[in-house]
């Protein structure tokens, strides 16, 4: 095979059985790699109603056919399992070198099942695979886990891992690679914890075989040069400032969530933006495998009890721990987001989860007494401290470490989580941007942004600008992105570079950039509609497995803070998310019944069994 690796590595972990499977053409071609491979093996081999912490669940960590390629940040894998945050699948997604070096290892994916007695981490190296004992790494942290992997195994090999949080079983542990490059949620970390499998470490150096090697590297080249001439013009806001200059643009759309979701604007939100990073505790920037554009920051803070050096924070972990908290210190925030890559937890969560926190206390469900410490809004020590605390379950901790619904529940309040399938939501309101209520909603994963982004249309006017305040016409908008960002993640690339270069620069996305790639690379000749018909395949496949996990209607949902409490403030003031009505054209475009269920009829027009 080109492009593909044509082999699966399959682990037991509870009999340490290690088998090479081999991928089948049509089931790769069918489903393209990484995210679709995730999701095709879940369907064929894994209980939908199985505890996600019991042995039978699995772990799939997938590359795509591009991964690891020259082709233009061709350096993302997959991490899929059954979410114990959510009970739904996850599609965690992560970049950095890992994934490439997992990839020119030789396997296209492993498959964990089973559960080890005791610690271990697992080694594949060019062809083949190992365990080994790990505990003399439980723990310890991320960093000091790669740190000690790296002495122990090559200078060149690559380390995913967990951290305490993972080991400790709390519900949103993500997996970290190259110390702070995240699959980082739904809890992917605290299966790979419940599997006593502490660390993935990869050395490899093969060449992944192109089927039109020449070609491949012509379109990577006009991809490059009109990307550098078009940066060279306008650099990128995205290398100068990394994702945290988002804040500006939703704070001026008045869809910055502030004080748990009770507000769209900050007044302080200068002190976070992405700018302010820059000034105050950039280092240096920092690029992933193939990638031009270099949105990673590098940063160190010295201010007095927030010292530390690391990576980040992104602005899903500003708006989180900051805005959201009203945290307007960004030397806190930034020592709470190295707290979470060390310790391997998802930031959104974790943010949001104290902000929750923080409202109960306002309102007096919480107490000084419970929490163990006075929990007002803005409190900078606070954030800091919880999130330590959540990471090994100690105190107030243990509670945090379930999630933002699973406390709202227990003070008889769900309302004040702000999540859908008890995932929490990234940082754009949803009242103030309609298409992103229905994604949010329908997402597989819970509240997430990356399973379909219609912000890029409804704030950012990629690739034009379009009403985000009116919700007629959005199901088909979103439709077609939710699929198109399936090629993007079964493809293994980044979605910041595939929406701008690699579609085909019209609010109906399709994959045109992609098909050229995909098609040097793997010799598969898919056509664009066959492409395109991959993507659609891949959420179905997906819907099917919620369908079989008990998901219905009722779970594409949305607190009532979002779809019965306007706005008070900001330019999107009065406005609340027309989800209900979204959501019966968006059942009808996709096949689905009224309860959002596939219909056989769909199901088998995309060889669905």
């Amino acid at each position: 095979m080109y492009g593909w690796r044509g082999k699966l590595l399959r682990v037991n972990l509870s009999t340490g059985e290690i088998i090479v499977d081999q991928l089948d053409p049509k089931i790769a071609r069918d489903y393209i790699g990484g995210r679709g491979l995730g999701i095709y093996l879940m369907n064929q081999e894994l209980d939908p109603q199985c505890d996600p912490f019991s042995p039978e669940n699995m772990i799939i960590m997938a590359t795509g056919p591009l991964t690891g390629t020259k082709a233009p940040t061709g350096a993302r894998y997959m991490v899929m399992t059954k979410s114990p945050l959510t009970g739904a699948i996850t599609c965690s997604n992560s970049g950095g070198k890992f994934p490439a070096a997992f990839k020119q290892t030789g396997f296209d994916a492993v498959i964990f099942t089973g559960k080890a007695d005791k610690p271990v981490y697992l080694v594949i190296e060019n062809n083949t695979a190992r365990l080994k004992q790990a505990g003399h790494l439980w723990g310890k942290t991320t960093h000091d886990t790669t740190d000690a992997l790296v002495t122990e195994t090559h200078e060149n090999a690559k380390v995913a891992c967990i951290g305490p949080a993972g080991e400790n079983g709390v519900l949103f542990a993500s997996i970290m690679n190259d110390k702070d490059r995240a699959a980082g949620r739904s809890g992917v970390g605290a299966v790979m914890g419940a599997k006593n499998l502490k660390a993935v470490v990869v050395i490899g150096d093969q060449e992944i075989p192109i089927a039109d090697d020449a070609g491949f590297k012509a379109i990577n080249k006009r991809l490059i040069d009109a990307f550098r001439k078009a940066a060279k013009e306008n650099p990128p806001p995205l290398r100068l400032h990394g994702t945290a200059v988002t804040v500006m643009a939703t704070q001026n759309y008045g869809v910055l969530p502030t004080k748990n979701w009770q507000q769209g604007t900050f007044d302080n939100w200068e002190k976070i933006h992405g700018e302010t990073l820059t000034e105050k505790y950039l280092v240096s920037n920092s690029a992933c495998f193939s990638c031009p554009i270099g949105c990673g920051r590098k940063t160190k803070v010295e201010e007095p009890g927030f010292e530390g050096q690391g990576e980040g924070p992104e602005y899903e972990t500003v708006y989180a721990m900051g805005s959201n908290c009203m945290v307007d210190n960004l030397a806190a925030v930034t020592k709470a987001n190295y707290l979470c890559n060390e310790y391997g937890m998802d930031t959104i969560t974790m943010g949001a989860t104290i902000a929750c926190a923080m409202e109960l206390y306002d309102i007096g469900l919480l107490t000084e007494k419970e929490v163990g410490r006075t929990l007002e809004w803005g409190d900078a020590k606070a954030l800091v401290e919880l999130t330590k605390q959540t990471a090994f379950r100690q105190g107030f901790g243990d509670l945090l470490a379930q999630g933002s619904y699973r406390l709202a529940e227990k003070y008889n309040r769900p309302e004040l989580a702000m999540v859908s399938k008890k995932q929490e939501f990234p940082g754009y309101d949803p009242r103030g941007s309609q298409g992103m209520g229905l994604a949010y909603a329908t997402s597989p994963i819970g509240g997430s942004h990356m399973r379909g982004d219609p912000a890029y249309f409804e704030l950012l006017g990629v690739p034009k600008v379009i009403d985000r305040l009116e919700w007629k016409g959005k199901a088909n908008l979103v439709k077609i992105w939710q699929d198109f960002f399936c090629v993007i993640d079964a493809a293994g690339l980044c979605v910041f570079y595939s929406v701008r270069n690699l579609g085909n620069s019209e609010l109906e996305m399709l994959p045109t950039g992609i098909l050229e790639l995909i098609n040097a690379a793997t010799g598969a000749n898919y056509t664009l509609e066959e492409l395109a018909k991959a993507g659609e395949r891949i959420s179905n496949a997906e819907r099917h497995f919620l369908v079989k996990a008990g998901f219905t209607r009722k779970d594409d949902s949305l607190p009532p803070r979002m779809t019965k409490e306007p706005l008070p403030d900001g330019t999107s003031g009065g406005s609340v998310c027309h989800l209900d009505e979204m959501l019966d054209d968006y059942y009808a475009l996709r096949g689905w019944s009224n309860d959002g269920i596939p219909t056989p009829e769909k199901l088998s027009e995309l060889g669905i069994a």
